[in-house]
C-alpha cells in the first residue's frame, strides 16, 4: 500500500513538472527574444545576463512604429497573408469537394500527382519559376507572389478539405438535392458549415505558411516598396558585420503578433482541423 501511495506521488508531481519543463523549454526563445527588445544594446552581452527586464526601454518600439518602411513591410504581409489564405481556401474547397464526391478517370493518380509535389524543396523550381514569371511579367508584383504561395499550400490544404468532405454522410447531400438544392447550394449551405474545423485549419495553415514565407518572397520580390516582412527584415535590419540585436528582436516580437492572436483565438478550430479524420466512428 505504502509503495502504491509513492508510486501515485510520484506520478502527480513528475507529470506537472515534465510538462512545465516542455513548455519552459520551447517558450524560452519567445521570452527571452521579448525581454531582449526591451534592453539597451549595451546590456544584451552583460555578464551574468539579465534574466529579467527591471527598468524596459521602449524607444526600440517607438523608433520601429515611426519607420515607414516596416509599416509597408507589415502591410504588404498582411495584405499578402490575406489573399492567399482567401484563394487557397477557395481553390482547396473546390477541389476537396471534387476529390471526396466525384468519381472520374485516374482520380488517385491525380490526387498521388498534386501530393507528390510537396516532396520538392523550393529552392528547386525557383530558377524554373523565377523564368517564367519574368516572361509573363509577373516578377514585382504582389499577384504573383500569391499565386506562388497559394500553389504552394493547396496540396496539403486540398488534402484535408477531402477528409472533412468524407466524414460527412452523403444522405445530407441526397435529401438535398431531392428538395430541389443545387450542387453549388449543397457545397456553400450544408457541405461548408458542417465543415467549420477544417475551413479553419486550412485558412490558419496558409496563412502562416505565407506570413513564415522568405525565400519565394526574396526572390520573386526585388523592389523595396513590395516587399514583405521577412525579407524586409534579413535585408533592412541585420548588417553584415553588426547587428543591433535589440532592434532585431523587436521587429521579430511585432511580426509574431499576428500569429499569436491567430492561435489564441483559433486554437481550437486548428486542433480539431488536425485531428479531423483520425478516427472514425
Amino acid at each position: 500500500m505504502d509503495k502504491t501511495w509513492k508510486g501515485r506521488l510520484l506520478r502527480q508531481v513528475a507529470t506537472p513538472a515534465a510538462l512545465i519543463f516542455y513548455l519552459s523549454f520551447f517558450l524560452f526563445p519567445l521570452y527571452w527574444m521579448t525581454i531582449t527588445s526591451f534592453k539597451d544594446n549595451s546590456e544584451l552581452f552583460a555578464l551574468p545576463p539579465k534574466w529579467i527586464v527591471i527598468q524596459p526601454v521602449l524607444g526600440h518600439y517607438i523608433k520601429l512604429l515611426s519607420e515607414s518602411a516596416f509599416l509597408i513591410y507589415y502591410k504588404n504581409s498582411l495584405m499578402v497573408s490575406l489573399s492567399t489564405t482567401l484563394l487557397t481556401l477557395l481553390l482547396a474547397t473546390m477541389a476537396g469537394y471534387a476529390f471526396s464526391r466525384f468519381r472520374f478517370p485516374f482520380k488517385g493518380f491525380a490526387m498521388l500527382s498534386i501530393m507528390s509535389t510537396q516532396m520538392l524543396p523550393v529552392v528547386s523550381i525557383l530558377i524554373a519559376l523565377y523564368a517564367m514569371y519574368k516572361s509573363y511579367g509577373l516578377l514585382n508584383t504582389h499577384l504573383g507572389l500569391v499565386i506562388a504561395l497559394t500553389t504552394s499550400a493547396l496540396p496539403f490544404s486540398i488534402m484535408m478539405m477531402k477528409v472533412f468532405f468524407d466524414n460527412i454522410p452523403i444522405s445530407l447531400e441526397e435529401a438535398a438535392k431531392m428538395d430541389g438544392v443545387s450542387r453549388t447550394g449543397i457545397l456553400f449551405r450544408i457541405v461548408m458549415p458542417l465543415s467549420k474545423p477544417g475551413i479553419f485549419a486550412v485558412g490558419i495553415y496558409s496563412f502562416i505558411m505565407s506570413w513564415d514565407d522568405l525565400l519565394y518572397s526574396l526572390t520573386l520580390i526585388t523592389k523595396d516598396a513590395l516587399r514583405t516582412l521577412n525579407p524586409g527584415i534579413s535585408i533592412r535590419y541585420m548588417g553584415e558585420v553588426a547587428y543591433d540585436w535589440a532592434n532585431i528582436m523587436t521587429v521579430c516580437v511585432a511580426s509574431t503578433i499576428p500569429i499569436v492572436l491567430l492561435f489564441l483565438f483559433f486554437q481550437k478550430y486548428m486542433v480539431s482541423g488536425m485531428t479531423a479524420g483520425a478516427v472514425k466512428e
